[in-house]
């Protein structure tokens, strides 16, 4: 997960995200850096926008209490799984690199 916090520090910042500058962040921070985990970040990043990702994630997060209505109620089941699976597919590029 420190691994994309890096990333999201540089996207934050306005800096690149390549591999040295995460490999930056992540010393800097004390996190003994896996080089081949930084590349598989990077490449995974690369074409993603990153503030139509986080926009996503946060629709997502912000409809996830609409669902927790009351047990008795079946919509709410049916919304919830929706708003799971797109979850998933919002994350499922950058999730499946840290398994």
């Amino acid at each position: 997960m420190e691994y994309i916090y890096a990333a999201m520090l540089l996207h934050k910042a306005g800096h690149k995200i390549d591999d040295a500058a995460v490999k930056k962040v992540l010393e800097a921070a004390g996190v003994k850096a896996d080089d081949g985990r930084i590349k598989s970040l990077v490449a995974a990043l690369s074409g993603v926008n990153i503030d139509e990702a986080i926009k996503n994630a946060v629709v997502a997060s912000a409809a996830a209490p609409a669902a927790a209505a009351p047990a008795g109620h079946a919509p709410a089941a049916k919304v919830e799984h929706k708003e799971e699976k797109k979850e998933e597919e919002a994350a499922a590029g950058l999730g499946a690199l840290f398994g």
